[in-house]
């Protein structure tokens, strides 16, 4: 974010879900690409009267949905805070919805300030895909076994080098994360639920957990061949990435 838009005199941050089907992903991209940050800033302009630029907890795919993205930028715009939710819900497709609106302390960033995040992954189990969760979830017809699934999850809580499940195109960024929490749940009928808490994702790293669980809930990955190509930090020895339209970020700690 320029230097210059943060002496305005307001930092409002907002709570955004989207349906990441029709964007190339939520980073600002150029014509004739589309993101989520590019609608966003466009609508958000005009409820303002001025150039908006967003900071973002996080940048999604393209694909990848949102149910508690966390967004900020500063203004000088006057509108009344409890007023922008209503405000943006008339000037924004109805894909995109603006949840809440606060406003923020002047040091608060959306990326830089959040603390950990959770992202879920859905599943749709049975031979006939619902072609109402097919943009939503991942379908799987084979038989897949929840228990060793929430086993190889288990293994995985804790603070470790997650270089096993980052992508090959990754920086170097530092791969030492926390997770908090990782369970496989039953939603609804047919469809599993992957719920994992963070205190940071490596890009690609809740897909790529995903896709492991999955060939150790078809029993193609033993709980042991699991682990120990964990603990090798090899990416290339895991499966392919699971698809983008499962995951979405569910919610971001400040």
């Amino acid at each position: 974010m320029r230097a210059e838009l943060k002496m305005r005199r307001r930092n409002i941050a907002l709570t955004v879900a989207y349906d990441g089907t029709n964007y190339n992903g939520f980073q600002r991209q150029n014509p004739p690409n589309v993101a989520v940050q590019n609608v966003l800033e466009e609508r958000l302009a005009k409820i303002f009267g001025e150039q908006i630029e967003l900071s973002a907890s996080g940048r999604t795919d393209a694909g990848v949905h949102a149910i508690g993205q966390v967004v900020n930028f500063f203004t000088d715009g006057r509108i009344e805070i409890e007023k922008i939710p209503y405000a943006a819900s008339g000037a924004l497709p109805p894909d995109i919805v603006v949840k809440n609106a606060w406003e923020a302390d002047k040091n608060f960033s959306a990326l830089h300030s959040a603390q950990s995040k959770i992202y879920i992954y859905k599943i749709q189990r049975g031979a006939v895909l619902n072609p109402f969760m097919a943009r939503y979830s991942w379908h799987i017809r084979a038989d897949l076994d929840i228990e060793l699934m929430q086993a190889a999850l288990q293994m995985i809580v804790g603070t470790y080098d997650f270089s096993a499940f980052k992508a090959a195109s990754s920086t170097n960024m530092n791969p030492v994360r926390t997770i908090y929490a990782a369970e496989i749940f039953n939603d609804v009928e047919n469809i599993l639920t992957i719920k994992i808490h963070a205190s940071g994702f490596l890009y690609h790293m809740a897909r790529n957990i995903v896709a492991a669980a999955v060939e150790v809930g078809r029993r193609r990955l033993t709980l042991e061949k699991f682990w120990q190509i964990f603990e090798s930090k090899e990416r290339k020895l895991f499966p392919a990435t699971a698809p983008a339209h499962g995951l979405y970020l569910y919610k971001v700690f400040y």
